[in-house]
């Protein structure tokens, strides 16, 4: 292919914003990035998932909270 085609491709991609053409490109050049949750162990996905079902449900203690009880407990 004569660079000057290449060039314009480049040139035309560079000065994109479009996110589907991008993407698409990406595809199609297979540049899909890596998962990181594929490079997590067995137990760090059990712990996440954990923590989200725990969220889901309501079980979390804010920040506001938390700040209290440990003025409560250590006398600030």
């Amino acid at each position: 292919m004569d660079i000057v085609v290449k060039y314009k491709i480049i040139s035309k991609i560079i000065n994109t914003n479009d996110e589907s053409v991008l993407n698409a490109i990406k595809a199609l050049l297979n540049l899909e990035e890596d998962d990181f949750w594929d490079e997590l162990s067995a137990n760090d996905k059990s712990a996440i998932n954990e923590g989200l079902e725990q969220l889901d449900n309501g079980q979390y203690v804010t920040h506001k909270s938390l700040g209290e009880e440990i003025k409560n407990r250590f006398n600030f």
